[in-house]
């Protein structure tokens, strides 16, 4: 385990908009930050942060399994739905012991590029073919563990999926042969897809019931690490029915529920064709959106569906690398944000893991869209990876205040792509005029934001414990290593 380390004195820090100080001293207890100071030297003891010290950044949306297809399917051409096939070829590879091999990897990666937070949307339950394992959360388990070895903090977001489209569905359990898809028209999981399934709402909540029994946060090498929460696949793998039923689940559970809204054009005519309301208005009738509710992509959304999502107070999770990398294309972050949505980030298929592209990417792709320049302002920004995308995964909001999270992130300024950013203000160290709490450079946060790369991330803290310093891991040296080592299976791709 970890040591925790109660004094932390940051050369700078952004304390919220508006607001870059130098000389912060954060005390922390209990894996909380119990002070702030600003303006004052560093105290004997106290652990050094030289650069920008910035709240820990939420990857609000992650699929593990997904790293394996990292540089393999740039050739292969086609859409979404020609990526998911090569996608479900990856997840066929998988056991739990091969899991928590990869997803210990990606995590780290993660942790080391300023991720300090993660919500694994986690559907792969099962043995190939769709029997339970021994135990059957074997997989999820498997995730928990690799969370806790890499020091991120995780909201296992277990799964419902049920079906593979819209169309005719028969009733299936888990351990039931299935054909490959049925006749024209039916939409029964095909050999690959039986491991997501559970076979009913009822099925599913039982076995995530265990999950959450199991007091997962006390039994892991990092203790209040890892929570569990719901989500629904997207409105093409479950029924009407089932959709309802696992909404009232998280609700009366009182936890996040994430799900795929509107990534295709194709998702939003086979729910109107089939169901005769789009996704968003479907998700609505059966009481999934609200609060703890997160929509993920968010993509192709008409004027209907901003209000409905606006007036359920919903997140929705941008994932630009990921969705330029699938060619979905950009969703209308700015049309959310003004209808009262909250947004946040994540990586999701992990085609890059860098928390400043996907944030920065929100501005950015916003730009190209709408053709003009400052739409989200940088303190949105961050405020959007980092408050909202913990709060998006039902951890408090984390921000450089007492009683947050103790979960923050060093950016060195010394880099050529900083230089000479961090050259402006004073060093924070002497405690010169200690009545100026701001650092006269306000740009630094949005210099960073805009121009930082993981590889500029120096130190990282989870719960008050430094899992990064001088840009090292604490566990594992080489971490490419262990990327190396966990794909070894993908020759069978």
């Amino acid at each position: 385990m970890l040591t925790p380390i109660d004094r932390w004195h940051c050369e700078r820090a952004w304390l919220g908009p508006g607001r870059v100080a130098a000389g912060v001293l954060l005390r922390v207890e209990g894996g909380r930050i119990a002070q702030v100071e600003v303006g004052v030297p560093p105290p004997p003891g106290a652990v050094r942060l030289s650069g920008l010290t910035l709240p820990g950044f939420a990857n609000a949306h992650c699929h593990a399994f997904h790293r394996l297809l990292r540089g393999r399917t740039q050739r292969a051409g086609g859409d979404f739905w020609r990526w998911r096939e090569l996608m479900y070829q990856a997840a066929a590879l998988l056991d739990p012991d091969g899991y928590h091999q990869l997803a210990r990897a990606v995590y780290t990666e993660m942790v080391l590029a300023g991720w300090t937070a993660v919500g694994e949307f986690h559907y792969l339950h099962h043995q190939p073919g769709g029997r339970p394992y021994q135990d059957p959360n074997a997989m999820g388990k498997a995730l928990c563990a690799a969370a806790a070895d890499a020091g991120i903090r995780l909201t296992l977001l277990d799964t419902c999926y049920l079906w593979s489209g819209f169309g005719r569905r028969v009733p299936m359990q888990a351990s039931e042969a299935m054909p490959l898809m049925g006749t024209r028209g039916s939409r029964e999981p095909n050999p690959v897809q039986r491991r997501f399934s559970d076979g009913t709402p009822a099925a599913w909540a039982a076995r995530v019931e265990r999950l959450l029994g199991l007091g997962l946060g006390e039994t892991l090498p990092e203790p209040g690490l890892v929570r569990v929460g719901a989500a629904i696949h997207s409105v093409r793998a479950l029924a009407p029915e089932e959709l309802a039923e696992v909404a009232a689940w998280a609700r009366a559970a009182g936890v996040p529920l994430h799900f795929h809204l509107s990534e295709q054009v194709a998702e939003n005519d086979d729910c109107l064709a089939h169901t005769g309301l789009r996704p968003t208005a479907l998700l609505d009738e059966a009481g999934a959106l609200g609060p703890r509710t997160t929509a993920v992509h968010a993509t192709h959304l008409d004027a209907d569906d901003l209000r409905r999502l606006g007036a359920a107070g919903a997140f929705a999770c941008f994932c630009p690398t990921t969705e330029r990398d699938l060619g979905d294309g950009i969703g209308p972050a700015a049309e959310l944000r003004d209808a009262g949505v909250r947004l946040c980030v994540g990586s999701d298929s992990n085609a890059v893991v860098d928390p400043f592209e996907e944030t920065r990417a929100v501005e950015l792709d916003d730009r190209l869209r709408l053709r003009r320049r400052g739409i989200h302002d940088p303190d949105q920004l961050l405020t959007a990876a980092t408050a909202h995308g913990y709060a998006a995964l039902g951890w408090d909001p984390v921000g450089l205040q007492p009683g947050s999270l103790a979960d923050f992130v060093t950016v060195s300024l010394n880099s050529e792509r900083l230089a000479p950013a961090g050259a402006t203000g004073g060093d924070g160290d002497a405690g010169d005029d200690a009545g100026a709490a701001a650092d006269p450079d306000q740009d630094l946060a949005a210099a960073v934001l805009f121009a930082a790369a993981p590889g500029d991330v120096t130190d990282v803290v989870v719960g008050g414990r430094q899992v990064v310093a001088a840009g090292r891991h604490a566990r594992y040296d080489d971490v490419a290593g262990l990327l190396t080592a966990a794909a070894r299976g993908l020759s069978r791709l």
